[in-house]
């Protein structure tokens, strides 16, 4: 054998020729290392990497939990909590609401179930009366039956004296807006209703009839979840996602159809319907869009329901209804015209108007504004009803 290929066997065995020694690792390196440490130091090390892994476990097994687990699990942190509607609270909200004390009750924190302003609506006011909801209306802050308050169908409380220093722990809502809560925050403005998440939470949470099988599912919150869906998205025809749609059907099997029926087929009384037939016969249209005054209203509810009526006439694509009650102009949209945004269009028509406000969903959308303000009062110059109309035709011809 040559010095050159003594050399290259040498080479290859990491020794002299003919040993076949395995050369060193980096594994070799690390086990010499860990032997040379004090068995202390080496005891501390290895708690540490149980530690991480641990950790790390728990990490990501927390942010795999779905959503509905991680409200119940901030509900279980208090002995009491508040639940919160938006001023003058509808199916939707109420609904919510009631899916918040079953998933509290389910981990033993105590409830109580509040809002501010009025239920006035006919079919608000028979939800409530046929489902015996215990709810209480408050004026301030101070009312406020426990301090850890959670916002249902809205994201910022209003509506009651006080009402910019309440920071909810908890926020659940479909509407646009930046609230939110300390501790969780659940807002999906793609979804029609606030109810199907509610919906959604309960079926994270295994809910079920039996009622000794966990967190109950009864009769009257299917109804009243189904119900709230149904009237925030009018019956499933208008500014639905897929779901509401999986929502309702899930909930299909628990609900009672007798409280369903009573629920959506109240009375109506005779100030509705003298508004519903004023909005038809003194309507102003233009073109697809439909603006019509109602006057003077005792009930302000009665505006959404005569532009909902509104919308059936024959070629009308988007419609503005509006009335004054106690100083102020209430504003109720509905559009099923691509082209116009309701809840833009109102908040571009109001938007140098002082002590205005407006907004809400592509095809419904509400607003208020100050009867003085309107008239002059502040920096503005002021405007009269014909020009206002003309606000509102133009934003919604997409002109302003």
């Amino acid at each position: 054998m040559s010095d050159g290929d003594a050399m290259s066997t040498s080479a290859f065995t990491g020794g002299e020729a003919g040993s076949w020694a395995r050369p060193a690792t980096a594994v070799d390196e690390i086990t010499e290392t860990l032997q040379s440490l004090d068995p202390l130091v080496l005891s501390l090390l290895v708690l540490g990497a149980v530690a991480l892994v641990l950790g790390a476990w728990w990490f990501v097994r927390w942010f795999r939990r779905p959503a509905g687990a991680h409200f119940q699990r901030v509900l279980a942190e208090y002995d009491e909590v508040t639940v919160l509607m938006h001023p003058n609270p509808d199916p939707d909200a109420m609904s919510c609401a009631m899916a918040v004390d079953a998933i509290a009750a389910d981990v033993g924190t105590e409830t109580t179930l509040q809002y501010a302003g009025e239920i006035r609506h006919q079919e608000n006011r028979a939800f409530r009366t046929v489902l015996d909801l215990e709810m209480d209306s408050i004026e301030s802050s101070s009312e406020l039956a426990a301090e850890a308050t959670v916002l249902v169908d809205h994201n910022t409380p209003r509506g009651f004296t006080g009402a910019q220093t309440v920071e909810p722990i908890a926020v659940v809502d479909h509407h646009p807006g930046n609230g939110t809560g300390t501790e969780f925050t659940d807002v999906r403005t793609a979804y029609g209703a606030a109810s199907t998440i509610f919906v959604e939470y309960l079926t994270d949470l295994g809910a079920t009839a039996d009622t000794d099988a966990g967190l109950e599912l009864s009769p009257e919150l299917a109804t009243g979840l189904l119900y709230g869906i149904q009237s925030d998205t009018n019956h499933l025809t208008n500014g639905c996602s897929k779901a509401e749609f999986d929502a309702a059907a899930s909930l299909y099997d628990w609900i009672d159809e007798d409280l369903l029926g009573r629920i959506a087929n109240p009375q109506v009384s005779d100030d509705v319907l003298q508004i519903k037939a004023t909005a038809i016969t003194e309507k102003r249209v233009e073109g697809p869009f439909a603006v019509c005054d109602v006057g003077r209203v005792s009930n302000t509810d009665a505006i959404p329901q005569a532009a909902d009526e509104l919308m059936h006439l024959e070629g009308v694509t988007a419609v503005i209804v509006y009335g004054a009650n106690d100083g102020t102009l209430h504003l109720s949209g509905r559009s099923r015209d691509d082209r116009v945004h309701m809840g833009e269009t109102l908040r571009h028509a109001v938007s140098d108007i002082p002590m205005a406000n407006a907004g809400g969903h592509a095809r419904m959308g509400g607003g208020q504004v100050s009867i003085e303000h309107m008239r002059g009062i502040g920096p503005s110059d002021g405007i009269d009803k014909s020009e206002f109309e003309e606000r509102l035709f133009s934003s919604l011809s997409g002109e302003r």
